[in-house]
């Protein structure tokens, strides 16, 4: 399951975490933001050993900024702490599955 977390979490899982961590850029007000909530869910289900983070960019605007969201949604794939990949916009379960299997 995708957790909501806040700067302070951001830091602490993201930056400092192990493995790949995937963030959902979102926002309350998108469209395709909220079409991709279910699918990130189902692709958390079979990676469980990847940590699946969703932060809302009207909240936590301090990350948006830092990482220049200019769409949303934004999905970025974070390696032991480094950015290495990012995707804009609505992805279906099966690319959201083969965009990770390549980090995994």
């Amino acid at each position: 399951m995708a957790k909501e977390i806040n700067q302070a979490e951001f830091d602490a899982s993201v930056l400092n975490g192990k493995g790949l961590v995937i963030v959902d850029f979102f926002a309350t007000w998108c469209k395709p933001c909220q079409m991709l909530g279910p699918v990130m869910e189902e692709v958390a289900t079979k990676f469980e050993q990847v940590s699946f983070f969703k932060i809302d960019i009207d909240a936590v605007t301090a990350l948006a900024e830092k990482y220049n969201i200019m769409s949303v949604p934004t999905i970025m794939f974070f390696k032991d702490g480094i950015l290495v990949d990012q995707v804009i916009g609505y992805r279906s379960v099966e690319e959201m599955e083969e965009l990770v299997k390549r980090f995994v």
